[in-house]
């Protein structure tokens, strides 16, 4: 006879009259796998989760479902690194550091790091361009790509959205195709065919299986056999209280509840798939680290990585001019003298205020003479040297310091909100430097060549602009990419507006409505690149409400746009133009009426592309195609 009492089971033998008090998980000791009891018995004895257990009936009863916990229990104790004893005795200290509200900071004083400001077009980011690109063969690329587009009003993933309407780009492919462009430039340098630039993106079961199916389509988008790997990273325990218990779902107790331990993972997966140790063994130096959606940031890749090379970097963050109290974390250096250590590191806007309050500066975070913040904004693209990077994998397996961030339900702080779970950032790698003689450093560089961020809806993306000035949006990444290329142009000495252009609204969001341009990277990735594709610019002349796509080897002598253009180079082939005007109806973007039943990529914009009339013209492959008209 089986009784429950008091949360345990009470078995009386009929035959012998010998009575043995159970637990929910000792009684159903046989249902399981040995392997899969063990690590039952591990989260209950030494884990505190007993809790997870308690549900469970006698044996014959939801049987499966307890397995499946079980199996759960045990996936998630292999994918964390040191496994959820771990997990948890980092999850019990956060917690009570939260709890007391402990400083991260504390006994540590902000000043500003070693780095390079860098203005487009001069002299010093034309010579660390050059650098870069004679450092691209050596260089590897590993994208963040965790993401689903839900924030933006899109339903797929994020690297999926077309990054203009104007070619319908998806980000994936405009990153694909820099890094073939950068391939072949370290192709041609070195007179090496073999030389192969590697591509890893790191997926989340919410987008790994759409991002493996649009490779798949795309044919990786030109992308050779073994150049392309993906990683996917898994979730962690959700937590329900200071004790650290694992959360069960509402719907299913047997379900424990999981979520994104952060992008951080990114080093640990790069350190357990061997990637790191395969790049360096085949003489890689570099690899940069890039977000999902940031459609500028091959336009300032080369110059990074050239800093990185001369100074001697082994972690170089790009960043922005920022100003101060914006909503971007500033790339600090951190001193304390009483332990005798410093770190460079990001600190978040909203704790670097108070830290120089109580530091150096009662006045807080205050601009200087250029008008912004003496501390550059971080926008998490990195460059590391990768030999040094490949020991500190080796000694830390990959594993990044954790931050907590819960929501209490009052003062007591004894309640969440919801649960919630251990975190980790890419940025706080250098955490891992302290003690170490690595030069930690960064990159500043004007905003339009480096940084668009796509994220948020049309509705958050009006008022974002109108209390910050930048809408971060799909129209507004789309407008910043033709300003940026327009500028380049300009630079180049082509007769064509960057900035004083018309502007419209859609949906609430101030839009730029100059001419429209796509250079892609076959076409130039340097300034330099650029000017040589136009060898008389003061003969190219682009009206504001034009529309141009180069896209290959492309050389322009003369020509006068009034309308669309689109022409194309494929690999082996070239296009001169000597002399061409062009004058057609061209492309317009009107906005979306509420009766409008449009796609998902043109209603995050609040506009649809009208009118395909223009002009193509397409060399055929291997040939020198000329036009004089």
């Amino acid at each position: 006879n089986i009784i429950y009492f008091n949360k345990y089971f009470i078995i009386y033998n009929t035959v012998t009259g010998q009575v043995n008090k159970m637990d929910q998980l000792e009684l159903n000791k046989d249902v399981l796998p040995e392997a899969l009891y063990e690590v039952c018995k591990k989260a209950a004895s030494e884990w505190g989760q007993q809790h997870l257990f308690s549900h469970w009936p006698a044996p014959g009863d939801h049987d499966d479902e307890k397995v499946g916990q079980a199996e759960q229990l045990n996936t998630l104790n292999h994918q964390y690194p040191g496994g959820l004893g771990a997990y948890v005795k980092n999850a019990k200290q956060l917690l009570q550091d939260s709890l007391k509200g402990v400083n991260p900071f504390d006994g540590f004083a902000p000043s500003v790091p070693t780095g390079e400001r860098l203005q487009t077009g001069s002299p010093e980011f034309r010579k660390f361009e050059v650098t870069g690109i004679q450092e691209a063969g050596k260089t590897a690329f590993i994208i963040v790509a965790g993401g689903l587009g839900e924030r933006l009003g899109y339903s797929s993933i994020k690297l999926g959205l077309p990054t203009e309407i104007l070619t319908g780009k998806t980000y994936l492919q405009l990153y694909c195709e820099n890094v073939l462009a950068l391939q072949s430039r370290a192709r041609e340098l070195t007179g090496r065919d073999d030389i192969v630039v590697p591509l890893a993106i790191m997926t989340s079961g919410d987008t790994h299986s759409r991002t493996v199916e649009l490779l798949k389509a795309e044919k990786n988008f030109g992308l050779e056999g073994g150049q392309l790997t993906i990683v996917k990273q898994e979730k962690v325990p959700a937590l329900t209280n200071n004790d650290a218990l694992f959360a069960q779902k509402d719907t299913n107790p047997y379900k424990i509840q999981t979520k994104p331990h952060g992008h951080g993972d990114v080093h640990s997966l790069l350190y357990s798939s061997g990637l790191v140790e395969s790049w360096v063994a085949s003489g890689k130096e570099w690899l940069c680290f890039l977000q999902d959606t940031n459609g500028l940031v091959f336009r300032a890749l080369p110059a990074a990585i050239g800093v990185s090379k001369a100074g001697n970097y082994d972690v170089n963050s790009l960043t922005v001019p920022r100003k101060p109290g914006e909503a971007v974390g500033g790339i600090c250096k951190l001193t304390n003298k009483e332990k005798g250590i410093q770190m460079t590191i990001n600190v978040e806007y909203n704790q670097l205020d108070p830290l120089l309050r109580a530091t150096v500066n009662e006045k807080g975070d205050t601009p200087d003479a250029t008008g912004f913040s003496p501390f550059p904004g971080n926008i998490n693209v990195l460059v590391f040297k990768l030999p040094p990077y490949l020991e500190v994998l080796t000694k830390s397996k990959g594993s990044i310091p954790e931050f907590v961030n819960p929501k209490y339900t009052d003062e007591t702080k004894t309640k969440f909100t919801k649960p919630t779970r251990l975190e980790c950032m890419m940025q706080d790698y250098p955490k891992l430097l302290v003690g170490s003689k690595a030069i930690v450093g960064f990159t500043q560089m004007d905003r339009f060549i480096c940084f668009s961020a796509v994220k948020n809806n049309i509705v958050d993306a009006a008022k974002k602009q109108a209390s910050t000035g930048f809408a971060e949006s799909a129209a507004s990444g789309e407008s910043d990419m033709y300003q940026t290329n327009r500028m380049l142009l300009e630079m180049a000495g082509c007769k064509i507006k960057a900035n004083d252009v018309p502007q419209a609204t859609f949906a609430g969001i101030k839009t730029p409505l100059g001419a429209k341009v796509v250079l892609a990277p076959s076409f130039g990735m340097t300034i330099q690149e650029i000017e040589d594709r136009l060898p008389s610019p003061h003969n190219v002349r682009i009206s504001d409400r034009s529309s141009l796509v180069l896209d290959g080897d492309i050389t322009i002598h003369n020509l006068t746009l009034d309308g669309h253009l689109h022409v194309k180079a494929p690999a082996g082939s070239k296009v001169i133009i000597k002399s061409l005007t062009v004058k057609n109806d061209g492309v317009t973007f009107d906005p979306i009426s509420e009766d409008d039943n449009v796609d998902e990529i043109y209603a995050i914009r609040g506009y649809v592309k009208r009118g395909n009339t223009g002009r193509v013209i397409e060399a055929q492959g291997g040939e020198v195609f000329e036009v004089s008209e």
